[in-house]
């Protein structure tokens, strides 16, 4: 070992492992057999990708690593002995979203073999024990269970073996291992509780430490520090000890100072922050910090200068067996690099920021917090962005800490994970440990993971691995060596654009890296490109090639596009490409989506010619047009295009090649108009193509002349004015380039006027507003409109409608301020006679509707108003006049306008309304209108009476007279009046009107005669008639419901009842008559029954109004007026029963008899029964007959009575069952006895019998406090003195602690202290041997909270619907006569109370 252990030093910070090749292991000493050509690690970082068997050791022990697949989650490290099938490690291939994140595999698993084989080995051969612990720093040591420490080097030969078996055997195994930053000592931590230090230059042993902490505690982690003289150590009691190494006239020694005793809370990981060489002057190790874990919170203490604390943390809550986890690591945040402390117990990992202030205190910042789904159980820093995490189930999980992003899952479950149970649970020493440290013990593997320089070792069973963040090329490579390219690409493209996590490898420098990676982007789509082609499926359906291309071309597009290399698109790639028609076919398409997002916009000539054959050839016109007008046309043939487009109807694409290849403006717009012009010249319809063409045709127009490219950009800026000078010389053209002899002049603008004259005219009103002072404009304007007038005037080509159309867009460019247009005003008057021709019936609203809006564009300035209003009135054109009456403030004539108008006649009443109650309007102009309209009342009425009576209310009040006078027709009258007077809701509803009783009694009278059914409803809601009058008019039309309603109103029962009776004898005795006639004839039976029918309806009707009369009268009355209304009743019922039971008439005689017991039955709730049997039996018609006639009428009423007898009683045994049950339960509960808690007082605490002599009163609460009688009298919790007995004690303690926490809550009696019984007991105590006289026990009672919960249940047990609800009635009836029991109707909703007489004195 002649290189010192730093020239060796494994893992190291910056560079890769420089590994020789491996040394011959020292078999003599161990008898291990020699590994056939063992692998250096260097060749099992690099060569691994291409292994394919798995690598066979001597033992059979299948041993094997793979490297995980960018999307594989469970990606096997290591085939455990009993696994040695290769065939879990194939992978699934997936499908990837081209937006996902793609990380690729960032952690490189390695297997060491040579290690691995050797510890088999030595377990095997010199019984060495399993592995427990490993640490790796410039070497690897690895401890095994019977007490020896293997150390390798880089290149994983065994050099030292520490130890021996006798000491294994003393010591116990190796339970911890640490080793110092210069790689010159090695601490091993037992079992037993020992440590010891070797040189690792010489294998010598240098202490051996017995008493650095209480003896009985395994050795859980011992730690150098950045001072080689000082170390930490943690045992299994949870305490923590500092050693410092002393060396004084070359005797060795060691002094242990306890830092964290395990009785004030066990500590089970300790962490002392270790600079890597680069920090090793950075100013906080000064203080030899060091963060140890306990089972409930971490500290952060410094060693030095002096021991002190510089920070506690509280966990948050999480599972007790959960294991902590300590990491440091040294970070750079803004500018500075500074220590940062990673935490965690359970799922959420903290981080906390260590930084030195000036002033030389340390400053501790909490950072984001990291939260995972799973339990953790070692946490590592495996650079200064990326953590690596492995959980309870053993899955290996690395997080980019800025993102909080997991990069990759890895699976450790074949690692077979060592665990350090036995020591946390110190069964070497007989497992006095506790319970909580034991439960954290069972997933510990603080031993098993040991990190350094950025790569991490873990040692399995039978075997140790290591894993290092992959450099950005191999990460890419490995995606590629699974074929996912596209997956490649992606996250090569987030390394060239600096999004990628966990990186290694790249150049700071933007330029350098996107050189660097586009280089190797470009490498990896001509793989893509050749094995798309390779793997092409030969044979099969044209679809499943052409989704395989569609899978890789749209992305190779992508990607030479974002790299901005079209020349490599173009020439390399599509050269290779064209070989397969599918892909040829596919690519072109593809270029599309681009072209359109105008991410492409310039095409090869010879790619230019491929798409417009094969877009032409598959028929995709519509996605060939839209490609071509966002192209540089300069590349096209334009002949050929031309002509395509022109065939394909793609104008678009035709007018833009001509725009745009030639600056020619005028050549589409001939060939449009050589479509669109014969058939509108021949006034045949155009189909929907030629439609679509002219509509294009206007959009073209408007563009050229506004200055913008068709169909979108802006034409360049010097052919602006060009442009828009040719248009104009095109439009105003005297004939078309090949015109025919009859062909007539201006046929562009005439072709376009009658295409679409409206549309036309618009774009001309925008064009128009450009021009301000261009005088070659101005010009050309003229000319258009002279040309318009020419064409258009006096031609009967043009509907009203387009003329009109016309002259509006005229009447609006002369109405502007800066006009400059000249028009000929008898053109205007020609217009108007053109419009205004009164014998023209047809397309009347049309025309009238064009003169209006051309009057309200400013057209009343070309037109003489006075021959205007004259020719509008002779066309009837009302809506003109009404415009031309409100510029002239006439609106009184306005009102005739309406009335004439069939069309807008309704109108008249929100035009009155509005004009009235609006301001704006003089009142001699409001008074002119109302005036008007009181002319023309009569016809408003007839229009719409409601509408009528809402404006005489408002507006008419005070001529409700004059207006009723000149209403002649009664008919009208009525609904005028009915509409006037009915309740109204809102601002007007209390509107008085003039001798309102006068109408109110005028609308009864009318009323009576046009609709009688609404009578009784208009009295009952109407306040304003007087009675008497009222009852004149009724009985005038001979209304006796409304009589009776009205008499009955005024006081008058007999009255009403009297005009009642009346009513049903005159239809009793048409019935009968109407029996009559059915003995006399049988011929009309089917019209005499339904007649006979609606008559007994009608008697029903008339019978029950009686009764309801009755009904309401007979509570005011005493029992002679209620005979009187009664007797009478019922007698003309039977009077008339007994007349048609002498006539044939069953069904008739059937309804009367059910009436008159409906009568009887009625009259019994008002009348004793033995009044009616007798008023019965004196009955002249009943007494002379036998009792077979009258027997059914009093075995009806006995029926009646029997029911509400037998009802009486069932009711009254259920009330009687009820509180005899719930009586009898509260009893039984209020007589239970009363244990005390204490025996005493809970005031003065003193024995409730303080003295033997005296006699005292104590009081006992069902709570089980008990107290002095004198000592609660004192602290007054009575409430309230009536009389001694009386007097209502709550208890002090409760109610006390109530106040103290609720406020009033002994107000509302709810609280505990409030007892069912309240025990005062008397006793009388002579001297010892004296009889012990009675005690008094006296009990009152009221409920507290909980027992009014049980008396809740009681009810409920009681499984019938609740008939104590019906007592209800009776707490509150009978409270004030007598104690009874009051029952809320709803539980809970009053105070309970339950008083009850006190139970016999007890005797003791």
């Amino acid at each position: 070992m002649s290189d010192s252990p730093d020239a060796r030093s494994l893992l190291s910070a910056s560079s890769q492992l420089n590994l020789t090749e491996m040394d011959a292991i020292d078999d003599k000493e161990f008898d291990i057999p020699q590994v056939d050509t063992p692998p250096t690690l260097e060749s099992i970082l690099n060569e691994l990708e291409d292994e394919e068997e798995p690598f066979v050791l001597e033992d059979n022990c299948v041993l094997n690593t793979d490297n995980m697949d960018a999307h594989s989650c469970d990606t096997s490290s290591l085939a455990s002995s009993d696994s040695g099938d290769p065939a879990h490690l194939k992978r699934r291939r997936r499908t990837m979203d081209l937006n996902a994140t793609v990380h690729g595999s960032v952690l490189r698993h390695s297997l060491l073999k040579g290690i691995s084989a050797q510890i088999v080995s030595a377990a095997d051969k010199v019984d060495a024990g399993l592995p427990t612990a490993i640490t790796v720093a410039g070497v690897i040591a690895v401890g095994t269970s019977h007490g020896l420490a293997l150390v390798f080097d880089t290149n994983q030969a065994l050099r030292l073996c520490l130890g021996t078996k006798a000491t294994g055997a003393e010591f116990g195994a190796v339970s911890a291992l640490s080793i110092n930053h210069d790689c010159s000592r090695l601490l091993c931590g037992f079992a037993k509780g020992q440590i010891t230090m070797w040189d690792l230059a010489s294998g010598k042993l240098l202490r051996t430490i017995t008493d650095a902490h209480p003896p009985g505690t395994a050795i859980l982690h011992v730690k150098f520090t950045d001072d080689p003289t000082l170390a930490v150590c943690n045992d299994s009691g949870g305490s923590v000890f500092e050693l410092a190494f002393r060396r004084v006239m070359g005797m060795r020694s060691c002094d242990s100072r306890c830092l964290f005793s395990g009785s004030k809370g066990e500590v089970c990981c300790v962490e002392p922050l270790r600079a890597p060489p680069d920090y090793r002057d950075h100013p906080i190790t000064h203080y030899s910090l060091l963060a140890m874990a306990s089972l409930t919170k971490i500290l952060v203490i410094g060693l030095k200068p002096s021991l002190k604390v510089w920070m506690t943390f509280p966990y948050s809550k999480s599972d007790p067996s959960s294991v902590p986890q300590l990491a440091w690591q040294f970070v750079p945040v803004q500018k500075t690099v500074n220590p940062i402390l990673a935490f965690c117990k359970g799922d959420t990992v903290h981080f906390l920021l260590v930084r030195k202030e000036e002033t030389g205190t340390i400053h501790v910042i909490k950072q984001k917090q990291l939260h995972l789904s799973c339990d953790i159980i070692s946490l590592s820093w495996i650079n200064s962005r990326t953590l690596v995490l492995v959980d309870s189930h053993e899955k290996l999980q690395v997080v980019d800490r800025p993102s909080q992003e997991v990069l990759e899952t890895l699976d450790l479950e074949q690692v077979q994970l060592v665990y350090n149970s036995r020591h946390f649970k110190s069964l070497a020493t007989g497992g006095n440990v506790s319970q909580a440290l034991a439960l954290v013990g069972e997933k510990a593997c603080y031993q098993s993971v040991s990190s350094y320089a950025g790569q991490l070792v873990y040692l399995g069973t039978k075997s140790a691995h290591i894993m290092a963040l992959r450099n950005w090329r191999e990460r890419i490579d490995c995606l590629l060596k699974h074929e996912h390219f596209v997956e490649a690409l992606s996250l090569a493209w987030s390394f060239h654009e600096g999004t990628a996590k966990a990186v290694v490898g790249l150049f700071g420098d933007p330029v350098k890296r996107k050189g660097v990676v586009g280089d190797k982007m470009v490498e990896i789509l001509f793989q893509f490109a050749e094995h798309a082609l390779k793997k092409c499926p030969e044979q099969g359906k044209i679809q499943v090639m052409e989704q395989h291309f569609h899978d890789v071309v749209p992305v190779l597009v992508d990607y030479c596009l974002l790299l901005k290399r079209t020349d490599l698109m173009f020439n390399q790639l599509y050269s290779r490409l064209v070989e397969n028609m599918v892909a040829k076919g596919v690519f072109l398409e593809s270029l599309e989506s681009y072209i359109v997002a105008d991410r492409l916009g310039h095409l090869t000539t010879p790619i230019m010619k491929d798409l417009l054959a094969h877009y032409h050839g598959n028929g995709m016109m519509d996605s060939l047009e839209r490609c071509i007008v966002h192209l540089d046309v300069t590349s096209l043939d334009i002949q050929q295009v031309v002509q395509v487009c022109w065939e394909n109807q793609l104008y678009d694409a035709m007018i833009y090649v001509f725009n745009s290849s030639m600056n020619d403006y005028i050549t589409p717009m001939e060939k449009l108009f050589a479509v669109i012009g014969p058939p509108l010249r021949a006034g045949r319809g155009l189909t929907d193509e030629e439609v679509v063409m002219g509509n294009k045709l206007l959009v073209y127009i408007s563009c050229c002349l506004a200055g913008r490219a068709y169909p979108l950009g802006d034409i360049p800026e010097d052919l602006v004015v060009q442009v828009k000078n040719q248009v104009f010389e095109f439009l105003i053209r005297l004939h078309s380039a090949d015109s025919l002899e009859e062909e007539e002049v201006f046929p562009f603008i005439r072709t376009l006027l009658h295409f679409d004259t409206r549309e036309f005219l618009n774009v001309l009103a925008m064009t128009f507003e450009d021009f301000k002072n261009d005088k070659q404009a101005l010009e050309y304007q003229q000319r258009i409109v002279d040309i318009l007038l020419q064409v258009m005037v006096d031609n009967p080509d043009f509907t009203p409608s387009q003329v009109g159309g016309l002259f509006t867009f005229l009447a609006r460019q002369l109405a502007k301020p800066d006009n400059t247009l000249f028009v000929n005003r008898k053109l205007f008057d020609q217009v108007l006679e053109f419009l205004c021709c009164p014998d023209d019936d047809s397309r009347h609203t049309e025309r009238q509707q064009v003169l209006l809006e051309l009057l309200q564009v400013g057209g009343v300035v070309q037109f003489n108003e006075e021959r205007l209003l004259a020719l509008a009135e002779n066309a009837k054109f009302y809506q003109i006049c009404e415009f031309l009456y409100e510029k002239k403030h006439l609106y009184d004539r306005i009102i005739d306008c309406y009335l004439r108008d069939p069309l807008r006649k309704g109108e008249i009443f929100s035009y009155i309304h509005n004009l009235m109650s609006m301001p704006g309007y003089s009142p001699e102009e409001k008074q002119m209108v109302k005036d008007k309209g009181l002319q023309h009342i009569q016809e408003l009425v007839t229009l719409d009476p409601s509408k009528s009576a809402d404006l005489v209310v408002f507006h008419y009040a005070k001529e409700v007279q004059q207006i009723i006078s000149e209403l002649q027709d009664d008919q009208l009258l009525f609904k005028f009046l009915n509409c006037l007077l009915e309740p109204r809701e809102g601002h007007h509803s209390g509107t008085n009107l003039p001798l309102e009783r006068d109408l109110h009694e005028l609308l009864l009278g009318l009323l009576c005669r046009f609709a009688p059914q609404q009578l009784l409803s208009f009295l009952q809601t109407s306040q304003h008639y007087r009675l008497e009058e009222a009852i004149q008019i009724t009985q005038k039309y001979h209304h006796n419901e409304a009589t009776a309603y009205l008499l009955e109103k005024k006081g008058d029962v007999h009255g009403a009842f009297a005009v009642l009776l009346e009513t049903l004898k005159e239809k009793l005795n048409l019935l009968t008559a109407e029996g009559d006639r059915g003995v006399e004839g049988d011929g009309r039976l089917n019209k005499e029954e339904s007649d006979s029918e609606s008559t007994l309806t009608r008697v029903t009707d008339s019978l029950n109004d009686i009764i309801a009369l009755c009904h309401r009268s007979s509570d005011n009355l005493y029992q002679q007026q209620r005979e009187v209304l009664w007797f009478p009743l019922l007698e003309t019922m039977m009077a008339s029963q007994k007349l048609v039971k002498g006539l044939n008439a069953e069904h008739t005689f059937e309804v009367l008899k059910e009436l008159t017991m409906k009568v009887l039955n009625c009259m019994s709730s008002f009348i004793s029964l033995p009044a009616i049997i007798q008023r019965i039996l004196q009955d002249p018609v009943y007494g002379k007959g036998k009792l077979a006639e009258i027997q059914g009428l009093i075995l009806g009423m006995l029926d009646t009575f029997n029911y509400e007898q037998t009802l009486l009683e069932t009711t009254t045994s259920l009330l009687n069952h009820d509180l005899h049950w719930s009586l009898a339960h509260l009893r039984a509960a209020v007589t239970r006895g009363l244990h005390p808690r204490q025996d005493h007082c809970n005031i003065c605490l003193q024995q409730y019998k303080r003295r033997q002599d005296s006699a005292e009163e104590i009081i006992v609460f069902s709570c089980g406090h008990l107290y002095h009688f004198q000592c609660l009298q004192q602290k007054d919790s009575g409430w309230g003195f009536t009389s001694e007995v009386q007097q209502r004690w709550s208890c002090y303690k409760c109610s006390s602690s109530q106040r103290g926490r609720g406020g009033l809550s002994t107000e509302t009696k709810r609280g505990r202290s409030t007892s069912l019984a309240q025990t005062r007991v008397t006793s009388v105590y002579h001297d010892a041997g004296a009889e012990a006289h009675r005690k008094k026990v006296v009990v009152d009672a009221t409920l507290d909270l909980q027992q009014e919960q049980s008396w809740d249940q009681l009810r409920c047990l009681y499984r019938g619907p609740s008939r104590l609800s019906i007592l209800s009635e009776l707490a509150h009836c009978r409270s004030n006569e007598k104690t009874g029991l009051l029952i809320p109707a709803q539980p809970g909703s009053e105070i309970f109370q339950l008083k009850l007489s006190p139970p016999p004195l007890l005797e003791e």
